[in-house]
C-alpha cells in the first residue's frame, strides 16, 4: 500500500528516554511499555481504552468472502486484505501514515505453534514479553500482544465467532507489527482470536507493517541466500537431482519473498514533555505499575 498521509496518525507510538514507549490513540494512551536495559524483553501495561479502527464485521460478509475459498487460501486472504486496507485508509484513529505499507500473512513464520495456548491462559493487563528467554517465565514467551483484555471463551460474541470457525467462515485477525515492542499487536479481532483458540485451532493472521523500500538493502540481504542456493544446487547429482533442485528453488523463493516482505522499523514520535510527562501519564493511567526495567 502506498499511503500519502497523514504525517502523524491517530494510532501511533510515542517515546521518551530510558526505553519508554506508549501507544496513543488520539489523545488516549492505550498501552505503556518499558524495554529492559538488557534487551531481553519489555514490561507493558494496558489501559483498557483501545478501540479497533475497523468497523465490526457482519456474519453475512464473512460468509460471502468464504465463498472465494477456505480460510488461508490466497483469494480469501486477498479479499480480507482489501477489506482491511479500505477500513484503515478511512480510519481517523488508525496506524497508517505517509509511506509504503504491507498487509500480509505470516511470511516470516513469526508465530510459534506452542505459544498460541498461552494467550488464553496468560494474558495479564500488566505483564512482560520475553524476547529471547534467558530464564524468564515460560508463559511470557508469547508472539502476539492483544491491546485489550481477551473476552471469556463463553462470552456471547465469542460463541458466535466459534460457530463461524466451525463453519469455516471466520475472518482473520488483523495485527500490526511494532518494532519497538518486537511483537505484533492485535489491531482488530480480539474476540475472533479467543474463538479460534477456544476451539483448539490456530488463527489466520494478516500483519500490517511498514515496508522496506531500499533496493540496495534488499540486494545486499539477497546476496547470501542466492550464493548458498547456487552452491547447494551445483553439488546435486544423480537421478534425484531434479526433484532436489526444485526443492532448493522453492526454499530460495521463500527466503527472497521474506526479504522483500520485510518489516521496516516502526516510526515513533517524541512524547510531549519527555520522561517527567511520561512517568506522570503512566502513574495516572496505570497507577501502581512499576516495571523492573533495569535487569
Amino acid at each position: 500500500m502506498r499511503v500519502e498521509g497523514p504525517v502523524k496518525p491517530g494510532l501511533r507510538v510515542e517515546c521518551a528516554d530510558g526505553r519508554r514507549l506508549v501507544l496513543m490513540q488520539g489523545a488516549a494512551p492505550v498501552l505503556f511499555a518499558r524495554q529492559r536495559a538488557t534487551h531481553r524483553g519489555l514490561h507493558y501495561a494496558r489501559t483498557g481504552r483501545y478501540v479497533s479502527p475497523l468497523a465490526p464485521l457482519r456474519a453475512e460478509r464473512a460468509r460471502a468472502v468464504a465463498e472465494s475459498g477456505a480460510p488461508g487460501a490466497t483469494e480469501w486472504r486477498r479479499r480480507w486484505a482489501a477489506h482491511a486496507e479500505a477500513e484503515l485508509r478511512g480510519a481517523a484513529e488508525g496506524p497508517l501514515h505517509a509511506g509504503d505499507w504491507l498487509l500480509l500473512p505470516d511470511v516470516h513464520r513469526w508465530f510459534n505453534a506452542v505459544n498460541w495456548p498461552k494467550l488464553l491462559a496468560h494474558d495479564p493487563d500488566r505483564g512482560h514479553l520475553t524476547w529471547f528467554g534467558y530464564g524468564d517465565p515460560e508463559e511470557d514467551a508469547r508472539d502476539l500482544l492483544p491491546l485489550r483484555a481477551l473476552s471469556a471463551p463463553e462470552a456471547p460474541r465469542v460463541k458466535a465467532y466459534r460457530r463461524q470457525y466451525r463453519e469455516g467462515v471466520l475472518p482473520p485477525v488483523f495485527a500490526w507489527w511494532i518494532s519497538g515492542l518486537h511483537s505484533p499487536v492485535v489491531l482488530d479481532g480480539h474476540d475472533r482470536l479467543t474463538a479460534v483458540l477456544a476451539e483448539g485451532g490456530r488463527p489466520e493472521v494478516l500483519i500490517l507493517s511498514r515496508a522496506v523500500v531500499d533496493p540496495a538493502a534488499v540486494a545486499l540481504l539477497s546476496a547470501r541466500p542466492v550464493e548458498e542456493y547456487e552452491r547447494r544446487v551445483a553439488a546435486l547429482e544423480g537421478p534425484l537431482a531434479a526433484s532436489r533442485i526444485a526443492h532448493q528453488s522453492r526454499r530460495l523463493a521463500d527466503d527472497l519473498t521474506a526479504l522483500v516482505s520485510g518489516y521496516d522499523r516502526t516510526v515513533a514520535w517524541p512524547f510531549p514533555g519527555g520522561v517527567p510527562a511520561w512517568d506522570a501519564a503512566a502513574a495516572t493511567h496505570v497507577p501502581g505499575w512499576a516495571p523492573d526495567a533495569a535487569r
